[in-house]
């Protein structure tokens, strides 16, 4: 188990939780990035599959966690960009 590698998922995934929460609180997509939020999720993927294949120990969790907040992250720039679309504000944020 590496240590550095939990300091670096603990610190990526402390800023999870302010983002969600500013994307439930704005009901905006201003300021996020869908593309930005996949290629996160992709590499939470890649490290869980590391691993499941090469390395297994309790650190998947955090990978899980992690990938568990983008992914609600995710879903409310979907929630958010139908409610921006529904009022006919939704080109003001995409360029």
């Amino acid at each position: 188990m590496s240590y550095f590698e939990i300091v670096m998922l603990i610190c990526f995934g402390a800023a999870w939780p302010f983002s969600i929460y500013r994307s439930w609180v704005s009901r905006s997509t201003k300021g996020k990035s869908l593309l930005f939020m996949l290629i996160v999720m992709c590499g939470y993927v890649a490290g869980m599959l590391h691993k499941v294949v090469f390395n297994y120990d309790l650190v998947i969790f955090l990978y899980g966690l992690n990938f568990l907040m983008v992914s609600v992250d995710v879903f409310l720039y979907f929630r958010n960009r139908a409610g921006e679309k529904k009022h006919g504000t939704a080109g003001e944020n995409e360029k």
